[in-house]
């Protein structure tokens, strides 16, 4: 008959791991098919999980099973010291989902200091800035000519699968690492940033299945870093704004990134140069000159009222046509995405590149970049092919 081996873990470890993660016992319990009461106990030193269950855990909390058996839990800067305010968002209170995404985040942009360090390549730097007594148009001139994209190539892509590449390229090459994160819904965050220098992060909600809104989500965060740099922005846990406060920092974003994306310029020349608010637009109007310069219709309808060519009272009119004209479409079915893909998707070329070449220059074990790609070794010819390529797959969203 064998004997149950229990694991000689650190109880304060255990509970540090529950509590950083954003979890509560009864979670836990009902992964492990225990008791809620088990879960404390362990917690509290007075039981000790068995050696399967401890691997469980480990599993759950996406944790190296060796750090339970550590003599103290290790001591890391809190989250929310890290990422910018996000509306709805409370510090601390972040879903498990979006606690772990910040901390592959997180994780992914230590990994490529250190292989920009170990390469002996020089860091790209982003240190565009931008102030709140500043126009948002102004803002935006300045951002859009930074990235280099000119309206004549946005006129000159395909589809938005296209442009969202090519905004991406653009931030990336700018010196922006752009992640997409997993498992987050998008009412907790569609996109987010890390305000850490050098090698700042935009992370956007891999679950926007509509590339333009991708790129909007870019370009707001992007502003965001720009405020971050301009010294009128600081981490969510060092924030002292009121909501409505904050609220006005969230317009300013919008509205700069809604100018990036479509100078006045070329809106007058697509519309007229002389405004006129009283015109009635429909969805599918919108939706024409949308797709034109590949942007989601509402970032377009926003635009139009911006400039004078929507009344606001013709913009809500708008807004409700829209919305009940989204709520009759049928569900979208999920695209399918090799795991060089979900790969390339998620950490993005330049960090795909980095691993890459830091495994080719010895500087690294194929196991080290395994794991830092989260893609199996038997999948990184492909990773090596669409990166050769012009944008690597559709989306490698999934």
């Amino acid at each position: 008959m064998s004997t149950i081996e229990f694991a000689p873990v650190n109880p304060s470890v255990l509970a540090w791991a529950r509590t950083e993660g954003g979890w509560r016992p009864e979670q836990v319990a009902k992964t492990l098919q225990v008791k809620p009461e088990r879960v404390l106990a362990w917690e509290q030193g007075e039981r000790k999980p068995t050696f399967r269950q401890a691997e469980h855990l480990a599993r759950f909390f996406h944790r190296p099973l060796s750090i339970f058996f550590q003599a103290a839990p290790p001591e890391l800067p809190p989250l929310a010291s890290e990422y910018r305010r996000l509306p709805g968002v409370a510090v601390g209170a972040e879903s498990p989902a979006l606690r772990l995404a910040l901390r592959r985040m997180l994780n992914r942009r230590g990994v490529a200091l250190d292989l920009f360090d170990e390469l002996g390549e020089p860091l790209p730097s982003f240190e565009l800035s931008a102030h709140l007594n500043e126009g948002p148009a102004a803002v935006a001139l300045r951002l859009r000519e930074h990235l280099g994209v000119t309206v004549e190539a946005q006129l000159g892509w395909a589809n938005g699968w296209q442009a969202w590449r090519a905004w991406r390229a653009a931030a990336e090459a700018a010196g922006v690492l752009v992640f997409q994160f997993a498992k987050v819904t998008l009412e907790e965050a569609r996109g987010l940033s890390l305000l850490e220098w050098p090698l700042p992060v935009v992370g956007i909600n891999s679950k926007e299945a509509v590339p333009e809104a991708k790129v909007f989500t870019l370009l707001h965060e992007l502003v965001h870093l720009m405020l971050a740099c301009g010294q009128e922005e600081r981490p969510a846990l060092h924030e002292t704004r009121s909501a409505e406060e904050w609220s006005e920092v969230e317009r300013f974003a919008e509205g700069a990134a809604s100018h990036a994306l479509l100078p006045e310029a070329a809106l007058q020349h697509a519309v007229g140069s002389v405004p006129r608010p009283d015109l009635t637009w429909s969805v599918a109007d919108v939706q024409r000159l949308a797709r034109r310069f590949r942007l989601t219709p509402l970032a377009l309808a926003t635009r139009q009222r911006e400039s004078g060519y929507m009344s606001w009272a013709g913009y809500q009119a708008w807004r409700g046509e829209w919305a009940e004209f989204v709520a009759a479409l049928p569900a979208r079915a999920g695209g399918f995405a090799s795991p060089a893909e979900k790969t390339l998707g998620r950490a993005g070329r330049p960090f795909a590149k980095l691993v890459l070449e830091a495994m080719a220059a010895n500087r690294i074990t194929s196991v080290d970049a395994a794991r830092h790609l989260d893609l199996k070794f038997q999948h990184f010819d492909q990773l090596r092919t669409l990166l050769v390529g012009p944008g690597g797959g559709a989306g490698g969203d999934a």
